[in-house]
């Protein structure tokens, strides 16, 4: 008896058009991080304004809701087409945001924890806060091994391929530690505190250092061959995220390290030191960076560059940079950082509209749903 094989996803070029339907990638993920990180940055807000207990409610209860329906879905998706999820894992572009998921789980925790405890309590705040760290510290650090792994070993990259998604698979550990920092007040054992404390610095050094080597390769693309001009233009922006993050990770950090553990750790005060001036130290490289990649977009935008949701990158990383800047106004008790704060806010605030507008405009028209199976190669150019 013959029975007939179930036809295979045609052989796909870079670029082409997806014949099989929709496709969630792991990029989609990006959207939870973009709107957990308004609750976040609102929360953390030296500056409040009226409008902003909503605005933080709404992005949580959004954000959450959206990594529940975003779970099940790409799960289900990725199930009953393993041929497409394949075609992502040999993508060399679309592999690189498989970095999104565990961030998108640790950012939820982390809005769970500061918003949640006066709608569901402090008892299952903390146990979704914790169960969401340890699950996205888990994704994270084996996303860096494995994306990175075979970035080394399979993936086929150009000379001008260094793009700002490089950095999504080794930037989750660092958002592990920024919000660990906000788990050492609860933790009543000593030595689990000291622990995490530990762990939490590890997982910021083994970041940073992947994060530095990426963004120099980025620098070097740029010197040598220019910019794309297109839709990978916008992950430029992903560089404020390690940047920004590593800001409120050290700050935080050493804040925990002298509030809770001063009397016991001999270095407690140094680490304090030291997250302060590593912060002003790279909150100055993020405005350099950040005034290059606007000036990057806006030559973009002139050269008609489409939507893609690579314009998520305009929320998450930005997202940092706030809650790095709310971190050093509280180190330094200066008025200058609690406007600049509140300014960048208003900005990321402006730029989650922009991007979910026209996200959902994508979905209406089933444009998002349907990407190409191999991502187009973008070519660098300068003129």
């Amino acid at each position: 008896m013959m029975t007939a094989d179930k036809p295979a996803l045609p052989p796909a070029t870079p670029g082409a058009a997806n014949p099989a339907g929709i496709l969630i990638g792991p990029n989609w993920f990006a959207s939870v991080m973009g709107t957990g990180i308004l609750a976040i940055a609102g929360k953390l807000q030296p500056i409040r304004f009226p409008g902003l207990e909503l605005i933080i409610t709404s992005a949580w209860l959004a954000a959450t809701l959206l990594l529940i329906v975003l779970l099940i879905a790409a799960t289900w998706n990725w199930c009953s087409r393993p041929a497409a999820l394949n075609a992502l894992l040999d993508d060399p572009v679309g592999i690189q945001f498989f970095g999104a998921p565990p961030m998108a789980i640790l950012t939820v925790g982390t809005a769970t924890m500061l918003v949640g405890p006066q709608y569901i309590g402090l008892e299952l705040a903390m146990f979704i806060k914790i169960g969401c760290w340890l699950t996205g510290t888990i994704l994270g650090f084996a996303c860096a091994v494995l994306v990175t792994f075979r970035l080394f070993t399979r993936l086929q990259v150009k000379h001008d391929s260094a793009f700002g998604g490089w950095l999504m698979p080794v930037v989750p550990p660092m958002v592990s530690a920024a919000a660990a920092a906000q788990l050492i007040p609860y933790i009543e054992d000593a030595l689990w505190r000291h622990s995490l404390l530990v762990i939490s610095y590890s997982l910021f050094g083994m970041s940073l250092i992947a994060s530095l080597v990426i963004i120099s390769l980025i620098w070097s693309r740029l010197a040598h061959y220019g910019s794309s001009g297109g839709v990978r233009v916008p992950t430029l922006w992903i560089v404020l995220g390690p940047v920004g993050q590593s800001i409120t990770a050290a700050g935080g950090l050493g804040i925990a390290a002298v509030a809770y553990d001063g009397a016991a750790l001999p270095f407690a005060e140094g680490l304090l030191n030291i997250g302060l001036f590593y912060g002003l130290v790279m909150w100055g490289f993020m405005w350099l960076w950040m005034a290059l990649a606007i000036l990057l977009t806006w030559r973009a935008i002139r050269r008609q560059m489409g939507f893609a949701l690579t314009w998520w990158s305009f929320t998450f990383p930005v997202g940092t940079c706030v809650t790095g800047t709310c971190v050093l106004s509280i180190m330094l008790k200066l008025p200058l950082f609690r406007w600049i704060a509140l300014l960048l806010y208003a900005v990321l605030l402006c730029a989650w509209l922009l991007v979910f507008a026209q996200t959902l405009r994508g979905v209406i028209s089933g444009k998002l749903l349907r990407p190409p199976l191999i991502s187009p190669q973008a070519v660098a150019r300068k003129e």
